[in-house]
């Protein structure tokens, strides 16, 4: 079993509390602190490393910088989960799924490009934006 500090634990526990939201560093600093945690942003930044390279972690870089999210499937390194976000509302959704296996296996045969999906964001428009939970389930 790995070492964990107070300060890790306070640091997976505030991604456990906003399992559907993404942090970045800043927000998940401000968080801490409102719950009582004095954390300092660079010992902050080292434990999101650590968690985003234990697999607890999603990290994904953009053009406004780093933001972070949990994973739900730590338990093997499989290459089946990414994020899903909403170009509307914003909304991060993280999803395992195996149906990219073969798009993931086809880039890297003919294309010689590995995916890593633990850093991929897929954009688009969500379900609840799109207006599909008004016709789900009516014929």
């Amino acid at each position: 079993m790995a070492y964990t500090t107070k300060q890790s634990q306070a640091v997976l526990r505030c991604f456990e509390q906003r399992r559907e939201e993404s942090l970045t560093a800043a927000e998940l600093a401000a968080e801490l602190r409102r719950s009582g945690s004095s954390v300092g942003l660079a010992t902050i930044y080292r434990h999101l490393d650590k968690l985003a390279a234990s697999g607890q972690l999603h990290k994904v870089n953009t053009a406004e910088g780093a933001f972070y999210h949990l994973c739900a499937h730590t338990e093997d390194n499989h290459r089946d989960c990414f994020l899903l976000k909403c170009s509307r509302c914003g909304r991060i959704r993280h999803l395992d799924c195996t149906h990219l296996h073969d798009f993931y296996q086809h880039l890297e045969q003919e294309h010689h490009f590995r995916i890593d999906p633990r850093q991929t964001l897929f954009a688009g428009v969500c379900d609840l934006c799109n207006g599909e939970e008004a016709t789900h389930g009516t014929t």
